[in-house]
């Protein structure tokens, strides 16, 4: 695994915060926005006061690693690593927490899978317990700001966050569409939320409706950044960004698989004096990942994907498709075979969409068809295959799919069907990898 650090060297911690503090004081202020002032509590949750010490949590040290431990974090977010598991830093939170910790604002290069979320959420965690407020506090004012492109990458962020903050106090809201409006505004006015985690759709809804206001947001996340530019949210994330401080008063991480004219052109808007973090590609976890490409007809293809699903070693499976109808007709296609399985896409409703996930960490359902978009968030211990079965046009897409697999220094298995509709697509994902995928017929037996 290869972390890089581009870009100018940054000024050093205290003189960026003087710069930011300058400027924020110079600058001409917002108007000022009128709000009806809600309920209000305590300046901060005081966390229950447990017998935990950071001796309980002995790490080695290690030649060439990063543990949690070199980073000086509050005893606190240690004791909620401690209970995720976590122990060295991956190549990304070992390149950027020892510049985000000291307030920089950073622009990172990783895929799905290294790390990044946990990497912006210490960030986050360790700045708000060191710099609690004291004054008097208003609902729907978050201190930290979380904009993911997909409900599942939301929740999921909101679940990782709410890990991390087990043992702090901080108050953790998830706002995504298609979920009942009502609940989720429960969650801010109930509490003194200090980090919010939110699709930009949503988000909007909450600040028209007068029930979010982000002129108190200390740390902004926009995580994904190339999707979002995919999905053509950029113009809802640009007026979201608009209400936040200015980015000199304001601490900004943007994360992206790929940084396109376009995502570096955003970036230069919305960060101060940044530091790049790039991972390369090829530090995807793909050294635990088996994979391997079978040519096989385009009529061939569901008869192949039954008889692997029936395979012994087989415990669970994400099958990725790249349109709608075709996660539909195979999650019909497989029902009616007796296979427990579960679909997630655009089309099916959000509650239902969690419900399913749940059901797959659960283990009630064995095997998802999710096309790209839905299946961004899973992120699910122990998925044995991952199978596409059609290859995807985007070749980043091909990296996001297996890395739903071989995790947490697991193994797992990727298998890709190749029929004559789409084996062009293989040469670019080969580039995007540096190596040649291994293709092979289908084993005697499968296509009996």
């Amino acid at each position: 695994m290869l972390g890089k650090i581009f870009g100018k060297k940054a000024p050093g911690a205290p003189k960026q915060a003087e710069a930011r503090a300058n400027a924020a004081k110079n600058s001409s202020p917002k108007t000022e926005q009128k709000r009806p002032r809600k309920k209000h509590g305590q300046s901060r949750s005081k966390p229950k006061q447990a017998s935990w010490s950071i001796e309980q949590f002995q790490v080695p040290e290690e030649e060439g690693k990063t543990r949690f431990h070199d980073l000086d974090l509050d005893d606190r977010l240690m004791h909620g690593i401690a209970d995720q598991g976590f122990q060295y830093c991956s190549p990304i939170q070992a390149g950027s927490l020892p510049q985000t910790l000291q307030g920089h604002d950073v622009i990172g290069k990783a895929q799905t899978g290294t790390g990044k979320t946990a990497a912006f959420l210490i960030t986050i965690i360790n700045d708000l317990l060191n710099n609690p407020i004291e004054e008097e506090r208003f609902s729907g004012e978050p201190r930290a700001l979380i904009i993911a492109p997909t409900r599942e990458l939301v929740v999921q962020i909101g679940e990782d966050a709410k890990g991390l903050c087990k043992h702090t106090g901080l108050k953790v809201a998830t706002l995504i569409g298609g979920m009942d409006y009502q609940k989720q505004l429960h969650q801010l006015q109930n509490h003194l939320v200090d980090i919010v985690v939110a699709s930009p759709g949503r988000l909007l809804d909450f600040q028209s409706r007068r029930d979010l206001f982000l002129d108190h947001v200390e740390l902004l996340v926009i995580d994904e950044a190339d999707r979002m530019l995919d999905m053509g949210f950029i113009p809802q994330v640009r007026r979201i960004v608009r209400s936040t401080p200015r980015r000199e008063s304001r601490q900004t991480l943007l994360f992206s698989a790929t940084f396109t004219s376009e995502v570096l052109s955003l970036s230069e808007q919305w960060t101060f004096e940044p530091i790049t973090i790039e991972i390369e590609p090829e530090s995807v976890a793909t050294d635990t990942v088996d994979q391997r490409v079978y040519i096989v007809s385009t009529e061939d293809k569901y008869k192949l994907l039954h008889n692997i699903l029936k395979q012994p070693e087989v415990e669970s499976a994400i099958i990725f498709a790249n349109r709608r109808d075709q996660t539909r007709k195979l999650h019909e296609r497989l029902q009616r075979a007796g296979i427990k399985c579960g679909m997630l896409s655009g089309e099916v409703a959000q509650n239902k969409r969690s419900k399913t996930l749940q059901d797959f960490k659960d283990g009630k359902l064995k095997v998802l068809v999710a096309t790209d978009v839905a299946g961004r968030g899973i992120h699910v211990k122990g998925i044995s295959h991952v199978i596409n079965y059609t290859l995807p046009e985007d070749p980043e897409d091909y990296v996001h799919r297996i890395g739903r697999t071989g995790r947490a220094g697991a193994t797992g298995t990727s298998i890709s069907f190749a029929c004559e509709d789409d084996a062009f697509l293989l040469p670019t994902i080969e580039e995007l990898l540096g190596d040649k995928l291994p293709c092979t017929q289908p084993p005697e037996g499968l296509l009996g």
